[in-house]
Parts: structure tokens; sequence; C-alpha cells
């Protein structure tokens, strides 16, 4: 019988591998960070919008359901970035690896624009298209603050794609230091603004549209310099380059789908869960959140697999990706144990400062159990690999799997248990595990394989 292997370690140079743990550390750590205060700072910004009213929270909580499928467009294409640049500075080819940021630089700006203008010029439609009909105070608000926020689209775009090819070089630690001074002016914005001003709900979206002008702004001053792995300056003299264009596309456009019909599940499942009641609706709400952050920072090892991978591809050595992946899935495994446990500590606490009721808590303290159980088992390989197998160009096949597991585990196997069955909010975590299950499955047979290492983006 053939033993099955992770990787050839005979075929590894062990004394010149293109990262050492050092440099692995370094990389990842700030990216872990970012993620983790990201989170933090957005909960600090919905609170502090929370004290203006009803209304108010009620207009940023829809338009912001708006915003994120926006925004992941923008994620996705600094995703197709990174995974281009990467490549060609493995191979050890700048030249290439600037072109490449130039164009993406070109591309975001463009869709990131005509897409503000869109949303701003028709912004009244599309909110009563997807909201329908909402109290008068909540649309008003709705309309200022998705004015403001299409604004900064443009801004937030550019951040993306600066921070991403500040990571294919390898440093997460300079857009890691502007995010986090970000979120700081973001906060303290709101609270001159909100506070201070009265300004309401037009001083929360110009807090946002300020922070994020400041990151594009700074990102790209500092891109400029000559003495940048990855250098993007004389911008006027940018003429679109389509074959390269088209690369990037062929990257970001799978990606953005596959974020789009996540996000397009979670409406779906929250329809379910809003017939169960004002304390399953709590307890879920609750859930998702503890959930999130106890994952935030294996996403961050993710997201710097894409770094590690995309460049030992462009160098060639194809062991060595599959050998990083292995290890940054134990370093996945390691951080998702700890922060599980943590959470898990940690929530009765929470529940108890939230002022939940004792059925919203019981519920949630049952759905986090579940999830302590499971999430270890099978959400590192349902996760982590994919971000190697991305950055190695295979993102269709990411793409096609996370859309059906999404839509026949997470949202047709959650509705069937709630509609047909009679199950509480527990459906929607029996959906995600059974989801979290199958991607593990596909994604090892995928890189037991090897067929994502074949494919050729550059």
């Amino acid at each position: 019988m053939q033993k099955i292997r992770l990787y050839d370690a005979t075929k590894l140079d062990r004394e010149h591998m293109m990262f050492s743990n050092k440099q692995l550390i370094t990389l990842l750590l700030p990216i872990m960070v970012e993620q983790l205060l990201n989170s933090f700072m957005g909960m600090a910004d919905t609170m502090m919008v929370s004290n203006v009213g009803s209304a108010a929270i009620s207009a940023v909580s829809l338009v912001d359901s708006i915003n994120v499928l926006v925004i992941q467009v923008f994620t996705a294409l600094g995703a197709g970035a990174a995974i281009i640049c990467s490549q060609y500075l493995g191979r050890g080819d700048r030249e290439s690896s600037n072109e490449a940021a130039r164009q993406v630089t070109l591309s975001v700006l463009t869709i990131s624009t005509v897409l503000s203008i869109f949303c701003i010029i028709f912004r009244g439609p599309l909110l009563h298209l997807i909201f329908g009909q909402v109290e008068e105070a909540v649309m008003d608000n709705s309309m200022i603050y998705f004015l403001l926020t299409a604004i900064s689209f443009p801004f937030i775009a550019l951040f993306d794609a600066g921070g991403a090819f500040y990571r294919a070089a390898g440093n997460s630690r300079f857009p890691m230091m502007i995010s986090v001074l970000s979120n700081g002016l973001n906060i303290a914005g709101n609270a001159v603004l909100i506070f201070g001003l009265k300004m309401g709900v037009e001083g929360a979206a110009l807090s946002t549209l300020f922070s994020r002008i400041f990151c594009a702004v700074v990102i790209f001053w500092n891109l400029r310099k000559p003495d940048q792995v990855i250098v993007v300056n004389h911008y006027l003299k940018i003429r679109p380059n389509f074959p390269l264009i088209g690369k990037i596309l062929s990257i970001g456009i799978p990606s953005g789908i596959e974020n789009g019909m996540f996000q397009f599940g979670k409406l779906a499942i929250q329809s379910s869960v809003s017939t169960l009641g004002t304390a399953a609706i709590a307890a879920q709400a609750m859930t998702i959140i503890l959930e999130n952050l106890n994952g935030i920072g294996a996403i961050g090892i993710g997201i710097g697999l894409m770094t590690v991978v995309g460049q030992c591809i462009g160098a060639g050595k194809v062991e060595e990706a599959r050998y990083y992946m292995v290890k940054l899935c134990g370093y996945a495994e390691i951080v998702i144990l700890i922060s599980c446990a943590v959470v898990f500590l940690l929530t009765k606490p929470v529940t108890f400062l939230a002022g939940m009721e004792a059925e919203s808590a019981s519920l949630c303290m049952e759905m986090i159990i579940a999830i302590t159980i499971v999430k270890p088992i099978v959400w590192v390989l349902a996760f982590i690999p994919a971000y190697g197998m991305r950055a190695a160009g295979d993102v269709k096949f990411s793409m096609i799997l996370s859309s059906l597991t999404m839509w026949f585990c997470r949202v047709a196997l959650c509705v069937y248990l709630i509609r047909s069955c009679g199950f509480g909010p527990m459906a929607v975590w029996i959906g995600m595990f059974a989801d979290w299950t199958l991607r593990a499955i596909a994604f090892s047979v995928r890189y037991l394989s090897g067929r994502w290492s074949r494919i050729h983006v550059i």
C-alpha cells in the first residue's frame, strides 16, 4: 500500500528555505494582530453609533450589509494582487511585480470609482429595492450614511490593494500599523462628531470616510518611494495592460464570487433565524460575534500563507509550498485551540455584561460549547489549505466547492431543520459543521492530488 505523504522531505533544501521560522512569525503576527484589532474596533464603532438611537443603528446596520458585499469585491481584487505580485517576486522579477501592481492600482481605482458613482446616484432606489418599506427616520439616516460611505469606496479599495502589495513583499507590519492608526482615528472621530458635535449618523459616516482617506494616502505615499520592494509611482503614465489585467481578474473574480455567495448565504440564514423569536435571534447574534472572534487569528495565518505559497510557486519550489501549507496549518490549529478555549471561558461573562436574558444566554452557551468541540477538529483543514491553493492560482475549485457547500449545507440544511424539523438556532451551526466537514475532506483530497500546484498564473 502506497504511503500518503503530505510533502517530500527529501526534496527540501533545509539550508536554503525561502522563509525561516523567524520570518514566518514576523509575517504572520502583524496580520493576526491587524485582524483582531479590526474586529474589536468594529465592535466599538457599532457601540458608539448605537448611542445615537434606534433609527441610527438600524440605518448603519442596513447600509453596512450592502457595504460588506462591496468591500468583499475589493478584498478579492487585493487577493489577486497579492498572488500575482508574490509569484513574480518569488521568481525574482521585480519589474513585472511593479507592473502588476500598477495595473492593479489602475483596475481597483476604475472599478471602485464607477461603483461609487453608481451607488451615489442610485442609492435611493437601491435602498428601497433591498430593504423595502422601512421607517422614514431609518431611511433618511440610511441615505446619509450610504452617500458618505459610498464616497469612501475608492479609498478603501486602494488601501486593500496597497496592503496586499506590502504583504506580497513579506512586510505585513506596515499595513497593520496604518490599519491600527486608522481605526484609532475612526473612534476618535466618532467621539468628536457624534458626541461632541451631535452629528449622529452623518458624523459616524464622515469619521469612516476620513479614516479611509488617511489609509489610502499614507500607503500610496510610501509605495512611491524607490526603496520599497514593490514601487507604484508616476500614476499619470500608467496605461492599461489588458492581458495582465485579465490575469489579475481571473483570480480576483472567482474569489469575489465566493465571498459574495458567503454574504448572500448569511442573509438567507438570517431570514430563517428571524422566525424563531427574539431570544433565539439575540443568542445567534452573540454566537456569531464570538465565533468570528475565535477564528480571526487563524484567518490571519491563512492570509499570510498566500504570500508564502505565492513566492514559493513563483520560484518553482512546489515541494516547499506544500511544506509551508502543512506547517502553517499546524500553527493555525494551535491558534484555534487556544482561541476556542479563551472564548468558551469568556462566554458567560460576556453574555452577563451584555445584559442578555437568561434564555438567550443559555442558548448562546449551548452553541458555543458545540463550536468549541467541533471547530478544532475540522475548521483548519476546511479553510487554511484553500488560502495556499488560491495563492498557486487554484481559485475556481475553491469558488465552486465553497458555493456548493454554502448553499447545500449552511443554507439548505439550516432552513430545512428550522422550518421543517422545528430546530432552534442550533440548526445554523449543524449546517455550518456539515459545511466545514465537507470542505475539509474536499480540500484535503485536492491537496494530496497535487492538481492545485500545476495551475499556471504568470
